[in-house]
């Protein structure tokens, strides 16, 4: 049998790397319009194609669509983003990844770049998420604004999804543990992947899972059996044309160049760029 031949190198990438290169995270508002059934479905069958250690597919999903559930977590995670804020827990846990201006941005390549901010704290911008740019923040009632954006936000999505392990495969401290979050993320990656080519958006619902009674609620809220794990919480939905910053936002487009990150043959030699 033959192999079918290799195409020549191009520098247009093929429509399914292009998809993968402009991949982007949503983190201002989605239209209300329900997300269809179909691409609901088709979101899943794309998570069921990703690669898992001996085909063991560990994943399982939760889609929303209640009104009252989404409601509920959306209460607990601005309830969680005010209390991350206020306690100065964000800012410690999450401190290093910030970058205060763009040629930070350009020299490190990584993190996220604050460029929106309310108007009474851009003087200081690079103060900001110091002690004393904290109380700042919480005399300007800044913590309770962000968790009220988040509430917002999660409540105007139309569909959560949970994503969750099968504990006979997801078991911390072994291989199987490791194999299973692996498996895991590469499902997440195809959906995260996906949603552009659907004219879809995706965000991470982080707050609550920071908060843990605040994530036991949230498993009691989808009947999370014994047997697996909740892992991560995520907010989809159609993209409207416009789309608003919340109070305060980033940029995150920055990506290492290829001697930042890759190696050639060991790591002692950093692949150039154009090699």
């Amino acid at each position: 049998m033959t192999s079918p031949p290799i195409a020549p190198p191009s520098t247009v990438p093929p429509p399914v790397i292009e998809g993968m290169l402009r991949r982007r995270t949503t983190n201002g508002p989605f239209r209300p319009d329900p997300v269809s059934r179909e691409h609901q479905h088709m979101l899943m069958r794309v998570a069921q194609a990703a690669p898992s250690h001996f085909n063991s597919q560990p994943w399982r999903f939760v889609l929303i669509e209640s009104p009252q559930t989404i409601g509920r977590v959306a209460e607990l995670s601005g309830q969680s983003m005010t209390e991350l804020i206020d306690a100065g827990l964000f800012f410690e846990r999450y401190r290093r990844y910030f970058r205060f201006s763009q040629a930070e941005m350009e020299a490190k390549r990584d993190g996220i770049h604050i460029d929106h901010l309310p108007g009474p704290l851009k003087p200081f911008t690079r103060q900001v998420f110091s002690d004393a740019g904290l109380k700042v923040m919480r005399q300007l009632g800044v913590p309770k604004k962000l968790g009220e954006d988040n509430r917002q936000l999660v409540a105007g999505s139309p569909l959560l999804l949970a994503a969750l392990l099968d504990k006979t495969e997801y078991r911390p401290g072994e291989l199987s543990g490791f194999y299973s979050v692996f498996g895991l993320g590469a499902a997440v990656e195809n959906i995260w992947n996906a949603v552009g080519a659907l004219g879809m958006g995706i965000q991470f619902v982080s707050t609550p899972a920071e908060i843990p009674h605040h994530w036991q609620e949230i498993k009691d809220l989808l009947a999370v059996p014994g047997d697996l794990e909740l892992m991560a919480l995520f907010r989809l939905g159609y993209l409207p044309a416009d789309q608003s910053r919340p109070t305060i936002d980033w940029s995150s487009r920055h990506r290492k160049r290829l001697e930042q990150f890759v190696y050639r043959e060991t790591c002692a030699v950093p692949e150039a760029e154009n090699s």
